[in-house]
């Protein structure tokens, strides 16, 4: 011990740039081997403990060429480091192993660790927004936990398009939200199908690969990362006032010939101020994760423990709240040169509750929007509480704690109910466990050939449960008795792979030979059961088991279960690191299919030339690197659905027999079979370049088309059949499109600077939808009448808007009258002037539903992000954005089917004399009536379709490292706090909450908006 204390010595030094001598401020200094080390101050020094004299330091900087140096007993080692010229030593992910950049001949972005830290998301996936061109991200909503929409190039099929994750070489089901991102090394996206290809049948979609981190060899290092804050929402809609509604109401009932509503509307005021009355104003949102490292040069350890925490701004913290308690353990051991293994373990814990959203029928922010801002939050006047409509259902009334009453309109009516009342009797929550892990062993056989066997699991419990107490909210939504329901599922899936690798230099050729097997099973179980007329009206006290009457029970259930067979291979060949080549081939059987095609084939090619490599472009100042590459390949779709190949049968029917005609229960036939049934198959040529030029700027260019074959929909089949028809593989889509990446560094008079960007454009076609057929029914509807608001359409965009083209207003009784057919009949009979003008667009002389069209695109053509990251002396900021534009959205915020709902202050813009608008029509509370009104506001149209382009700051943040000579007397090796403004500023056209819309397909019919928040967090290392 003695002699070991009396060998160290303490290094000190500056790092600096070779090509102008600025001192580089936060370079890495480890001692070789081992993760204890240090960074630089803002002046480029460093001060280091080395055990060793005669050992090594490692120095590292992002954009410079790594360098080791040795010590050989120094106490001052300075270091110039060279920018980097090349991107030879950047390693990515690849399906079953990693490869150096330089000679990836596919399309994989990457985004590291520094990318994701302190990045206040909820969900994973939300980290790849704006990051990586060719993936587009698209929160459902601003919801506490609310998934992401990823696409991957584009929509790849009219069923699932959600693209393969895998985590730790684990595939992973219902997405990677169990995630904590400060867990994350890497994440890689495989976008083109040769990248992709080595997963096969589930590789349609584009893969994302999860790396999480491991231990590393040196003492141990225990860090603190932590964050608080506070979230609002970041728009208002500007809604009429009760004075403003008043006028609007009386001048649309005079117009439809009906009396004035209110006698004094100046007398009304403001009124109530719907939204102001749910929104959850500074709701707070919390992060904390502690992680250690530590580890020898034959085993590193690397452990976690996370809490996240946020309240959403709609409701209370009740109504509206996601948690999650996450805990990992990753190791490594090295038992001999020749023999390792390794295992990762994850648990997480979420608890979650929300309210309903993008509904017309019960959302409270769809309610706040549409309901009269004359009905009071509650109602004090006897003389109203004494009206029918509250003294007939006294008992059922709801009260808040203190006993008031909410109001209830009398006004607007249907599901348009007071917002808060109606979250005071929506209770729900949900929860859910997931148990990931994984383990692996290594033989290195002889040098070069290894055998590799690893299993993963995937182990999760589910459920949900809600209560709805007896109330009354108005004549459309009461409850006489109170019901309660709850369900709970379980997931296993386990995924055992074997590989064995070859690779081996040969003088100037590189050769590596990878083949391998898998074998995939995933089931499951769902029941569940809803019981009324509890005894008791507290949700906490509610239980299934409360009743034996079994009217007033209803349990229901199901289960799943598929499995998967694979056969792979891949060569990968470069001759000097200059022509490259790989080639794979993947088998997949899966139990989705019938026997004549239960087996899918899937192939890849792809090609690179390092022109650089080449003596006409060796030692060339500008192009310091330079790759062309091109690829094809072919992957599949599996996610169809269990037992689609087969007849099956359903329960749930009812039949008669014997002389009494009893009524029993019975199943009977759902689906015909369809033992031709095959894969999906998704066919991908890429072309692409990566550059390095000026030794500091980075780029990355593609250019692909994608086409998806054999897309399953169900096929037609008479009626006198009598059920559905089978499904085929009958329909087809293409996507193509140029993706770019683009990235700097430079050091600029002490501030390290980086700057990257990416833009990508998309394309998306319906080329065919099977014989006979060329549209499929929108997804998205409307109101009790199910308005059709989308339509999938061959040679237009998939679910694109649909409905009527408009072409202005009527100014006067001589444009209604020159609105006339071949024959000189009127278009619009019903139409006045402040009418909407209806394009007869299939020129039969009549405006009728043939007229509809597509008159929209939800599907943004252009996506692209931008990340600015500058340090100096200490400092940093990051500045981190995203947008999209080339889209539409649907604006279906306001329930046109009633006709007393609010409107925004568009509406003040209305027309009412000639010239006065030629955008928003005359109100008329009559318009909805087919037989005397013009339907200006019932129809679907292209009146509600807006620009739904924006640009968004995600991230703006402010950071600062403590001097090493605050910190390193309280054995913290690193210290950084900082402040952050998320979602701080949004540039849109869009006139909705929020631009921003996954679930829904563009249609925002009451979306929960993205949060405006600022935070304050800290960063603290601990141990060398």
């Amino acid at each position: 011990m003695a002699a070991g204390l009396s060998a160290q010595i303490t290094v000190k030094g500056t790092v600096t740039d070779a090509t102008n001598g600025d001192p580089l401020i936060g370079a890495t200094v480890l001692i070789a081997g081992t993760n204890s080390g240090t960074i630089t101050e803002y002046d480029g020094t460093y001060e280091l403990e080395v055990p060793d004299p005669n050992g090594k330091l490692a120095f590292s900087y992002t954009g410079y060429e790594p360098i080791e140096v040795a010590i050989e007993g120094r106490t001052q080692v300075d270091v110039v480091l060279q920018p980097s010229s090349t991107i030879l030593d950047e390693v990515v992910v690849v399906g079953y192993g990693v490869q150096k950049k330089s000679v990836v001949t596919g399309s994989i972005s990457k985004v590291k660790a520094e990318d994701l830290e302190d990045m206040p998301v909820a969900r994973l996936e939300q980290t790849l927004q704006g990051r990586t061109s060719g993936v587009r991200v698209t929160s459902n909503s601003g919801q506490p936990g609310a998934g992401a929409v990823v696409r991957i190039r584009g929509t790849t099929t009219i069923g699932d398009s959600n693209p393969l994750y895998i985590v730790d070489g684990v595939p992973i089901e219902g997405g990677i939200d169990y995630l904590n991102q400060n867990d994350i090394e890497s994440i890689e996206v495989l976008k083109d199908a040769a990248s992709a290809a080595i997963y096969g049948a589930r590789a349609a979609n584009g893969v994302v690969l999860v790396t999480t981190k491991k231990g590393k060899a040196g003492s141990m290092q225990v860090n603190y990362a932590g964050y608080y804050g506070a979230q609002n929402p970041w728009r208002k809609l500007t809604l009429l006032n009760a004075r403003e509604y008043a006028v609007l109401m009386n001048e649309a009932s005079a117009a439809a010939g009906q009396p004035i509503l209110f006698e004094d509307p100046q007398a009304l005021g403001e009124g109530t101020d719907w939204q102001d009355a749910i929104f959850n104003y500074d709701a707070p949102i919390q992060n904390h994760e502690l992680s250690l490292t530590a580890g020898s040069d034959r085993s590193q350890y690397y452990a976690s423990f996370g809490y996240f925490d946020q309240e959403g701004i709609v409701g209370n913290k009740d109504d509206s709240r996601y948690r999650r308690f996450t805990v990992r353990m990753n190791s490594n051991h090295k038992v001999t040169n020749r023999i390792s293994f390794g295992n990762t373990v994850s648990y997480t814990r979420v608890l979650a509750s929300g309210v309903a959203e993008n509904t017309e029928f019960g959302s409270p922010l769809g309610r706040a929007i549409n309901l009269d801002p004359i009905t009071p939050l509650f109602e004090d006047d006897p003389d109203v509480l004494a009206e029918p409509r509250y003294a007939n259902n006294w008992d059922l009334l709801v009260r808040d704690k203190t006993g008031r009453i909410y109001g209830i309109s009398d006004i607007v009516t249907s599901e348009i109910l007071n917002p808060v009342a109606a979250l005071e009797v929506a209770w729900g929550r949900g929860w859910s466990d997931k148990i990931v892990a994984s383990t692996y062993a290594e033989l290195e056989i002889i040098d070069g050939l290894k055998f590799r066997s690893s299993i993963g699991t995937d182990l999760s419990f589910w459920g949900n449960e809600g209560f709805t107490p007896v109330h009354y909210l108005n004549a459309a939504n009461r409850a006489d008795q109170n019901s309660y329901t709850r369900g709970s599922a379980r997931g296993f899936l386990w995924n055992w792979e074997n590989t064995i690798t070859f690779d081996r230099q040969l003088d100037d050729h590189r050769i590596t030979l990878l083949a391998g097997t898998t074998a995939k099973r995933n089931s499951g179980q769902w029941q569940g059961g809803t019981i009324v007329n509890l005894p008791v009206n507290d949700p906490e006290k509610a239980s299934l088991g409360f009743s034996t009457d079994p009217a007033s029970q209803t349990f229901y259930g199901y289960e799943y279960e598929n499995t998967l067979a694979s056969y792979f291979g891949r060569v990968n060949y470069n001759f000097r690191s200059k022509y490259l080549f790989t080639a794979l081939l993947r088998v997949d059987g899966s139990s989705r299919f019938g026997t004549n095609n239960k087996y899918g084939f899937f192939p890849s090619v792809s090609v690179g030339w390092v022109l650089t490599e080449e003596d006409f472009l060796q030692k060339n100042d500008y192009i310091n690197f330079l790759k062309i590459r091109a690829s094809y390949g072919v992957n599949g779709n599996d996610r169809i659905g269990d037992f689609r190949y087969v007849s099956t049968v359903g329960g749930g029917r009812s039949y008669t027999f014997g002389l009494d005609d009893q009524l029993v229960n019975g199943v009977s036939p759902n689906a015909i079979a369809n033992p031709d049934l095959r894969w999906e198959e998704t066919s991908e040529t890429n072309f692409g370049l990566d550059a390095k030029l000026f030794k500091r700027v980075s780029v990355a260019l593609d250019y692909f088309y994608k086409k998806t074959d054999g897309m399953l929909l169900p096929v037609e089949v008479p009626a006198y059949v009598g059920n559905v028809g089978p499904i085929g593989n009958i329909a087809s889509l293409e996507n193509k499109g140029v993706e770019l990446e683009l990235g700097f560094e430079k050091n600029i008079a002490g501030v390290q600077l980086a700057l990257s960007g990416n833009i990508s454009y998309v394309e998306n076609k319906i080329l065919e939808l099977g014989e006979d057929k060329t549209f499929l029914p929108g997804l998205q509807r409307f109101g009790p009448q199910g308005i059709e608001l989308t339509r999938t359409i061959e040679g237009y965009a998939y679910e694109s808007f649909y409905g009527y083209q408009t072409s202005g207003l009527f100014q006067n009784e001589a444009d209604v009258a020159a609105w006339v057919n071949a024959d000189g009949e009127l278009l619009q009979p019903n139409a006045r002037p402040g009418d909407i003008r209806f394009v007869d667009v299939n020129g039969d002389g009549v405006i009728n539903e043939d007229d509809r069209t597509i008159i929209g695109d939800p599907t943004p053509n252009w996506t692209y992000g931008i990340n600015v990251n500058a340090a100096y002396k200490g400092f940093d900021l990051v500045l981190f954005g995203q947008g999209v534009w080339g889209n539409d959205v649907y604006n279906a915020t306001r329930r046109f089917d009633l006709p007393k709902a609010n409107f925004t202050a568009e509406a003040l813009g209305r027309w009412t004399g000639e010239g006065t608008s030629d955008y928003y029509p005359r109100l008329n509370l009559a318009d909805g009536d087919p037989g005397t009104g013009n339907q200006n506001l019932t129809r679907s149209s292209d009146f509600w379709v807006q620009n739904g382009a924006y640009f968004r700051i995600k991230t703006l943040q402010v950071g600062y490292t403590l001097p090493k000579t605050i910190t390193e007397n309280a054995g913290i090796e690193k210290a950084r706090i900082y402040v952050s403004a998320n979602n701080l500023l949004t540039i849109t056209d869009y006139k909705g909450f929020d631009p921003e819309i996954g679930a829904g397909n563009g249609v925002d019919k009451g979306i929960y908006p993205q949060p405006r928040f600022y935070l304050v967090g800290v960063n603290v290392t601990f141990g060398k």
